[in-house]
């Protein structure tokens, strides 16, 4: 039996349906009814039916955070995927963020080691990895430094990566990956969802920008074969490209039949964004998503290098033209 957490998100909710179409038996944990009608219709979206759905998973209703009720998801559970998380840039969340990503990551590493659970496997990102000069690219040796640590969501990251490290150390069997801007359908009132959602809106702008991209497709397969694999206590980067935001912006616009920004964003806007936010936050209670430390970020050129799953697990990652054709069709 796996334990998925995270099901109702958008690399749970496709993690879920890679399982299923694999007859993986699966406890999945959703909070809210609406959030699992939502997962549902995603999976079912690629050729599942209901009576699939139902033969394979279980549902289950809890939080990482709640520890009596997790204590009991575990029950005859031998493989866990760990997809939960916040993501967020918002000051006002980063409490929340640390207890989510970091309290519940430790929640979920304790009992997977009181419950013996052969394999675990976490969802971080390449927030936690270091940078490096220049075009070099970045592998899953690069430290993240205390001094790079600019963002909540890199510091709630990186702590809970270093929970499931600890778990390693106390003989639990673990593999991470750490994707890139995960692409992906289902989701578009957040994350890289709400970019899409905008860019089949129409946008103005696109960020000066380089990093890397992969689809969720791909991520939820890297997954499956790393937790099938006899790989153990490894991280892998997930990033199919490395690539300018431009460049992605205009290959949805292709798709969505919309015109493409031309204008590229500039310091001076983002700093102007900056104040007015400020302004919006203390009359309103609208949530600040731009901060000041995230401004140099999205002017960053950062390349990462995935030639360790591709050499280990012979690994090939979908291009950007084709998970964009893939998402536009979803949408």
């Amino acid at each position: 039996m796996n334990l998925l957490s995270g099901a109702t998100g958008l690399v749970g909710a496709h993690t879920l349906a890679q399982l299923i179409l694999n007859k993986e038996q699966t406890r999945a944990l959703y909070r809210t009814k609406t959030k699992q009608d939502q997962a549902i219709s995603i999976i079912l979206k690629y050729g599942i039916t209901l009576q699939e759905v139902d033969r394979f998973v279980e549902w289950f209703q809890g939080d990482i955070l709640n520890l009596p009720k997790l204590e009991e998801a575990f029950l005859d559970v031998t493989h866990v995927y760990h997809c939960a998380g916040l993501i967020s840039n918002s000051p006002s969340e980063y409490k929340m963020m640390r207890k989510i990503n970091i309290e519940g990551t430790s929640n979920m590493v304790n009992l997977a080691i009181d419950f013996s659970i052969l394999k675990f496997c976490h969802v971080s990102s390449i927030a936690t990895l270091g940078k490096t000069l220049g075009e070099e690219f970045v592998t899953e040796e690069t430290v993240l430094t205390e001094s790079l640590k600019k963002s909540s969501y890199e510091i709630s990251k990186y702590g809970a990566e270093m929970e499931v490290w600890r778990g390693s150390q106390e003989g639990l069997d673990v593999v991470i990956v750490n994707p890139g801007i995960i692409l992906g359908d289902g989701f578009y009132e957040s994350g890289s969802g709400l970019l899409l959602s905008k860019i089949k809106s129409g946008l103005n702008f696109y960020p000066q920008k380089i990093t890397g991209f992969v689809g969720v497709y791909d991520v939820s397969k890297a997954m499956y074969q790393l937790m099938k694999s006899s790989i153990v206590n490894e991280r892998f980067i997930l990033v199919a490209e490395n690539l300018k935001f431009e460049k992605v912006i205009n290959e949805f616009s292709i798709v969505y039949q919309v015109s493409p920004p031309k204008l590229p964003l500039k310091l001076w806007m983002l700093y102007l964004a900056w104040c007015f936010e400020i302004l919006r936050s203390f009359l309103t209670s609208y949530k600040r998503q731009l901060t000041l430390d995230a401004i140099p970020n999205l002017f960053e050129y950062s390349f990462y290098s995935s030639d360790k799953i591709k050499s280990e697990l012979d690994f090939e990652f979908e291009g950007l033209t084709e998970y964009a054709q893939r998402i536009s069709q979803r949408f």
